[in-house]
């Protein structure tokens, strides 16, 4: 692992740290995307521009290096609460594995208890796991959903996510305005009367 070091005004120091192999292989290909569209790689506004992509890229896609059920497991605490616990407006960023372009939105998150719960913290965090990878939207939702049933094992999980995709905003069917809502449920929000319960409850402006 290589980490650079930058100073800025202010004596704020920012650090980050990537894999200087990957970054290699990811500037060579990038250089020839430049290439490929007609540009020169070597004019000064695009000489550094491979390896920035590069590090974007990396960060971009840091959720495979991430276990979100150990996030989870970090902070698993036994309590008897037994009603909704409701997490909502996370903000997602994320990748779309068709044409990687970004795709954008809101997690809304709950479930209820059966005897453990786990950091409020840690639900985002789970999100960005698995939104910090190429993604669809569709499995996107799912995999969060699956992550807390399997490590909480609650008596039931919804997962509803609002998204807008540049796919379909900068190319494709320019549709300015779309956004896309998928959604997955478990246990008790199977049942209609939890599922609305919930869906009121996120639709809410309650702060």
């Amino acid at each position: 692992m290589k980490k650079k070091k930058n100073k800025v005004q202010g004596g704020y120091q920012k650090t980050e740290s990537f894999n200087s192999e990957i970054t290699k292989k990811i500037s060579k290909g990038l250089t020839y995307l430049l290439e490929g569209i007609g540009e020169n790689p070597a004019r000064e506004g695009l000489l550094k521009t491979p390896e920035r992509a590069a590090k974007a890229m990396q960060f971009l896609t840091h959720g495979y290096d991430v276990n979100p059920k150990e996030i989870l497991r970090s902070a698993l605490f036994h309590e008897e609460y037994s009603q909704m616990v409701i997490v909502k407006d996370i903000e997602v960023y994320s990748l779309c594995e068709h044409h990687l372009l970004p795709f954008f939105g809101k997690a809304h998150i709950a479930y209820i208890p059966n005897g453990v719960i786990t950091g409020l913290s840690k639900l985002p965090r789970v999100v960005d796991a698995y939104a910090r990878r190429l993604q669809v939207q569709e499995r996107l939702t799912n995999e969060i959903r699956d992550c807390i049933q399997e490590t909480l094992k609650p008596l039931g999980v919804a997962v509803v996510l609002e998204c807008t995709h540049l796919c379909m905003q900068m190319r494709g069917v320019q549709k300015q305005n779309s956004v896309t809502t998928t959604s997955a449920f478990t246990g008790a929000f199977l049942k209609e009367p939890t599922r609305k319960e919930f869906i009121s409850l996120v639709s809410s402006q309650l702060k």
